[in-house]
């Protein structure tokens, strides 16, 4: 990474720092409802909120000397995500699987070669329970939610503009109008729309869970084509569908 590129990216990274900072202090109440929430869903569901807002700690792992690849965002912290002994994306099955095809697929070490960053860092037990926690956490939660959305975008931008690297964003079906992450959406069509050099980019795809992505891969792939140029082709699609460009 040259100087000029670590100094954006180190910048941007302080910022997203500062996002997690005052959400929480925005939101003193939000470990109290997130762990009501819980544990109403009872049984082995039931666990200890440890990081209501949880920042990637893997990004502090990177150095001048990273090589970094890729970026990829998911969705939100889940169980795992936000565990105190974790603190960090995509820790869980999914991101297994994520690693496991970079890995296999592309060459890529998904834990030294890839920055992974969420459409929002609030935790949730899964993604779509982001709702019901908006509904017990009032106002105040829906609008830090939107209001993260704003802001994570904005650090995608600026993380893919230091580092000039493609962007995969993973699970489309909430960034759809009227979905959980249409906030999100519209903030990208903000930032990106003029700039196609970035943009062309920037890919869209199914999530990794339950092998949704590569599921999907191969169902679209083409006979003889390479994986690399279906990725690219399937990805473009997906965001010409979402996005608009």
């Amino acid at each position: 990474m040259n100087r000029g590129s670590w100094d954006k990216f180190r910048k941007t990274k302080n910022n997203f720092r500062n996002l997690i900072h005052e959400l929480d202090q925005e939101l003193p109440n939000l470990q109290n409802i997130q762990q009501k929430f819980v544990d109403s869903r009872g049984g082995n569901a039931v666990y200890k909120v440890e990081t209501p807002i949880v920042y990637n700690t893997a990004l502090d792992d990177i150095t001048t000397d990273s090589e970094i690849k890729l970026i990829l965002v998911a969705d939100n912290p889940g169980r795992r995500e936000q565990a105190a002994e974790n603190k960090k994306y995509l820790v869980g099955p999914s991101g297994k699987i994520a690693a496991k095809f970079f890995r296999e697929t592309m060459g890529i070490d998904f834990y030294k070669n890839v920055i992974i960053l969420n459409k929002t860092p609030i935790h949730s037990p899964r993604t779509i329970e982001l709702k019901d926690l908006c509904k017990l956490g009032g106002e105040p939660v829906a609008s830090a939610l939107e209001k993260s959305q704003k802001v994570m975008a904005d650090l995608l931008y600026k993380f893919h503009e230091a580092l000039a690297v493609p962007v995969y964003i993973i699970g489309y079906s909430e960034m759809k109008k009227g979905g959980l992450f249409e906030t999100y959406t519209e903030e990208l069509k903000r930032l990106y729309a003029d700039k196609p050099e970035m943009y062309k980019e920037l890919f869209i795809y199914r999530h990794f869970s339950m092998n949704q992505f590569t599921i999907d891969l191969k169902k679209q792939a083409l006979p003889n084509e390479p994986k690399a140029k279906s990725l690219k082709r399937i990805g473009t699609g997906y965001r010409q569908r979402i996005l608009g460009f």
